[in-house]
């Protein structure tokens, strides 16, 4: 987040493992000879129709499953009227018509069904007229989570046809009036997961189960983490209070790397959670680096940097060694960038640029080419999905500013909030630990 930016209880899932959790039924396997992965052309966007489901929801199961789908951006969700849908579902004791299900271009075809325990899955390749995959999910429909439950399914559903899971079933924390908000990657359930105001910068820990951030008060900030499995919250006793901000968790979690001003400039310190004296990453001598991002193995940290005069790009060993300039740099030429962000996979990271507005860039760290991902109206403070592929920034193109997504591969942006003022978000891993209260493989 920018220098500048500074000046559920999270409920993920909270009730029992078994009325919450979405899991799988032991005795549901792939029937033999049934090979695992679609039928469909390389590079292209398989088409997928999901049959009508006889359900109860205000919000259908298959409208939740089709969204899912559809901001995936790896597959194309076929859109049809009702009485041509209703003619796809066989009758009793009929098979699938796949020759007709073809017509409508569709590669997977899914069929649901409501049973007393939760919901059964069944894929098809429509090209082979042939079973992908089935499975019974079981979860409790009484349970105020069902829909985020659900988005496990449609993550099921991707690993089926993709071999990788897909993010639904992850969140968005972000600011909005000082309070700290959540909401789920589809745009729906958004709460306020802090009561007081003045909470800045979130950022999840690795495992999902806690939110870590910075409260402005009048002595100045604290750096403070809330457990997403009670609702608590307790000030890192480890961090005195003063000018503290932009915090996030080493990989391992166990301690936090934030920004720690003083008279002679911004550090990057390194604190236990629990113990421990802080430990300076970095000797600023009147020089501000701020906004850390780990690499994905925690050997590497980027971050911003005053020491060439605009704010830069740099990364360096987690040590604080080999500082390098990331960003191109031209002597005389005033470039404000903030906001880095180190991709999942480790091959990119993204960051805000001044280009008269600001802008979201990405800059790949194999040949170091920065690339412009947005032009619409003011964009920034952009945050990686844990698929690697998509990004959450705040943006004005609407008007006021909100939280967009934005598939880095195809361009495609969609908006996430419809509050005025969201910024400064963060997006979860996948919450799929048991032990979270949501679906595991």
């Amino acid at each position: 987040m920018r220098l500048s930016a500074w000046c559920v209880s999270i409920v993920v899932i909270a009730a029992t493992l078994a009325a919450a959790t979405v899991a799988r039924a032991q005795d549901t396997t792939a029937a033999p000879g049934v090979r695992l992965g679609l039928s469909y052309t390389a590079g292209s966007k398989p088409g997928v129709i999901v049959l009508p489901v006889q359900d109860d929801y205000d919000d259908s199961l298959r409208t939740i499953v089709q969204r899912d789908l559809d901001y995936s951006d790896r597959t194309t969700v076929i859109a049809l009227d009702d009485a041509t849908l209703s003619g796809l579902v066989p009758a009793a004791g009929e098979k699938i018509n796949f020759a007709l299900v073809a017509k409508f271009g569709a590669a997977l075809l899914i069929r649901m069904t409501p049973t007393t325990q939760g919901l059964h899955v069944a894929a098809y390749d429509v090209a082979r007229g042939q079973l992908l995959q089935s499975e019974h999910f079981l979860f409790d429909r009484r349970d105020r989570d069902w829909r985020f439950a659900l988005h496990g399914v449609s993550d099921q559903i991707e690993q089926w046809t993709f071999g990788k899971r897909g993010i639904a079933q992850s969140r968005v924390a972000y600011v909005n009036d000082g309070e700290l908000r959540i909401v789920d990657s589809d745009g729906a359930e958004t709460r306020s997961i802090t009561t007081g105001r003045g909470a800045l910068s979130p950022a999840w820990s690795p495992d999902g189960r806690s939110v870590v951030f910075t409260v402005l008060g009048n002595a100045g900030t604290q750096v403070q983490e809330l457990d997403v499995r009670t609702g608590r919250t307790r000030r890192v006793s480890q961090i005195r209070v003063g000018l503290n901000i932009t915090p996030i968790y080493q990989p391992g979690g166990n301690a936090i790397l934030y920004s720690q001003g003083s008279g002679n400039g911004t550090d990057l310190v390194l604190a236990g959670l629990d113990s421990g004296l802080p430990k300076k990453i970095t000797i600023g001598r009147g020089t501000d680096n701020t906004s850390p991002s780990y690499s994905p193995d925690g050997h590497q940290i980027a971050f911003i940097s005053g020491k060439s005069g605009a704010p830069q790009v740099y990364i360096m060993d987690a040590d604080g060694s080999n500082v390098q300039l990331l960003t191109p740099y031209t002597a005389g030429v005033r470039s404000y960038r903030a906001s880095p962000d180190w991709s999942p996979d480790g091959r990119a990271i993204a960051y805000e640029q001044q280009n008269g507005n600001f802008q979201v860039f990405m800059i790949d760290l194999r040949d170091r080419v920065p690339k412009q991902l947005t032009s619409e109206g003011e964009n920034e403070d952009p945050s990686w999905a844990p698929d690697g592929r998509h990004i959450v920034f705040t943006s004005s193109r609407g008007g006021d500013k909100q939280l967009w997504i934005l598939d880095t591969e195809s361009g495609r942006a969609r908006q996430l909030t419809h509050s005025r003022g969201a910024r400064l978000a963060a997006w979860s891993p996948i919450l799929a630990n048991p032990e979270v209260g949501t679906y595991s493989q």
